[in-house]
């Protein structure tokens, strides 16, 4: 029966692309607003597409037939899925490979979600996707700068390293010097970009609306609605310029205290276009490098720590949000002017790379969004509930989006416990979010389609900060938790005094205000005592 219906999905998804690229094209190409780009759409789809239907064939055959008469629970059958899980991991990332552009980006996040899908696929892309996409040959490069700039890397900068330092799904960075003799870091766009980022879209367009006529519960068309939205932004550069000083000016305005700590690269407008991005050069260690990182003199945990309280004013405060925190856009250098501390140890400052996509948050969206981590963080049943509805998860998936928010189950958000958010990582921990994650797959298809467009790109960004956070501690713990607790919550203090000002509300924030440090105070005398706990334990 399964094998039929594998065998019928097989061959609608054949019958689609044989619709999509048949004898209409022709046609469409003859009456489109734009024959040259509807040429070059339907010259580049087909490979692509075939590409994809023959990976998801193979992955879906090789899955079918390998576990075939397995008992479940079986340490053979075991075996064999962690054997079929890397063979189909490789197929994914050879797919994303070879198509490029959009598929990378969406094989990076694939490599962040840690708790949701098997590890097999997390270490694969996460292994792969960051470092090593495919590279632009220095003609290429030629090609952009001078239509960019008016002329060759060799005229344009005093020196131009032809060997790209770094690769990505939309660009590269080469290392130059300008005529001024200063160090700077260039990214240029993938010639093919224009032309395949079109294609990219058309192609998971219709993937993603077969997958959902074969199978009504896998609803992921709002992925088609996001990238239509972000990707052209992605793709301009001068946006991308822009961005990161907006981002610099609000910590600078909004939270001033942290402000020295957070750092994006200079940019070098005359020598900058839509295309084609000049900006200082910036030496650090990535943020997942704990050995370069400690080599630094700097401790991890308190990179940790930085982290999480950049995002946290970003999300919280700011309103304005850097959605692509992977590791290789996070960089970490000791401050600048700043000498060591008691211990002899460096303070940390993050430095921010890849502007190109942020999020806007409304005052209305941000502090209903601080509302409910708040309530997460606290284990306010109540308010979370109520705040989860604002977002669109009612009474029947208010449980489930607290869950994919925390990587918690319901039993674990609600525990009253100091460290009931904390994620051990343990193998049952793992296996337990991974069966929720398969058994209630429609209904976190549902909820996707529900939240605010927005808010899935926070859930994004969350995936990309848990990575990080495990790659720093590489130990449970409960410091970044309760920096959230503390930023979520000023921030809904604010939130009430920015509105009418009469006393009453500014003695209601003023209570809440000693409420919250009430609140920390208890936490943290409760984390020691269960920190102490834990190392008496360990020397019994």
């Amino acid at each position: 029966m399964a094998t039929r219906s594998l065998w019928g999905a097989r061959t609608k998804l054949a019958l689609s692309a044989t619709a999509l690229i048949g004898g209409g094209a022709a046609a469409n190409v003859a009456t489109s607003d734009d024959p040259s780009m509807t040429l070059k759409l339907y010259t580049t789809v087909p490979p692509r597409l075939i590409r994809d239907a023959m990976t998801a064939t193979a992955i879906a055959f090789d899955y079918e037939y390998s576990l075939w008469g397995l008992p479940e629970g079986s340490s053979e059958r075991e075996k064999t899925k962690h054997e079929v899980h890397l063979r189909s991991a490789r197929k994914l990332q050879e797919l994303c490979f070879s198509n490029g552009g959009i598929y990378i980006k969406l094989g990076q996040h694939l490599g962040q979600l840690e708790y949701l899908v098997p590890q097999e696929y997390v270490q694969t892309m996460r292994d792969s996707m960051l470092n090593k996409c495919p590279v632009s040959s220095y003609e290429q490069v030629c090609e952009v700068v001078k239509k960019e700039l008016g002329d060759t890397p060799d005229k344009i900068f005093a020196k131009f390293d032809p060997v790209p330092i770094a690769s990505a799904s939309l660009a590269q960075v080469h290392v130059a010097r300008n005529h001024d003799g200063e160090k700077v870091a260039v990214k240029v766009q993938h010639t093919h970009m224009t032309d395949t980022a079109a294609a990219d879209c058309a192609t998971v367009d219709f993937i993603v609306n077969t997958l959902h006529w074969i199978f009504p519960s896998f609803d992921y068309r709002w992925l088609i609605d996001e990238m239509r939205e972000s990707l052209p932004k992605e793709l301009d550069f001068i946006n991308e310029a822009k961005n990161s000083e907006k981002c610099l000016e609000n910590f600078q305005k909004l939270s001033p205290h942290i402000a020295a700590y957070v750092y994006a690269p200079k940019v070098y407008w005359n020598l900058s276009t839509s295309k084609l991005l000049t900006m200082e050069f910036m030496d650090g260690a990535q943020v997942n490098d704990v050995k370069t990182i400690k080599r630094l003199g700097i401790r991890p945990d308190e990179v940790a720590r930085l982290v999480s309280e950049t995002f946290a004013e970003m999300m919280f405060k700011h309103g304005f949000v850097h959605c692509d925190p992977h590791a290789a856009n996070l960089l970490v250098r000791p401050l600048p002017y700043s000498g060591k501390s008691i211990l002899g140890k460096k303070k940390p400052q993050l430095v921010l790379l890849d502007h190109g996509l942020y999020k806007e948050l409304d005052f209305e969206t941000r502090t209903n969004y601080a509302k409910l981590w708040k309530a997460l963080i606290f284990a306010d049943a109540n308010a979370i509930k109520e705040n989860s509805a604002k977002f669109g998860a009612g009474k029947d998936l208010y449980a489930l989006f607290a869950g994919i928010l925390t990587m918690r189950p319901w039993n674990r958000v609600i525990d009253p416990a100091v460290d009931h958010l904390v994620i051990q990582g343990s193998e049952s921990d793992r296996s337990e979010l991974q069966m929720y994650a398969s058994q209630y797959f429609s209904q976190i298809s549902e909820l996707l389609r529900r939240l605010p467009r927005v808010i899935l790109l926070m859930l994004k960004t969350n995936d990309c900060l848990r990575s990080v956070s495990n790659a720093l501690l590489q130990v449970p713990s409960l410091e970044t938790f309760m920096i959230i607790g503390r930023v979520s919550s000023e921030a809904v203090i604010e939130a009430k005094l920015s509105q009418k000002r009469s006393f009453l509300r500014w003695l209601s924030a003023w209570l809440d205000k000693i409420l919250l440090e009430a609140r920390l105070f208890t936490m943290q005398v409760a984390l020691w005592l269960l920190q102490g706990r834990k190392s008496l334990s360990w020397r019994n």
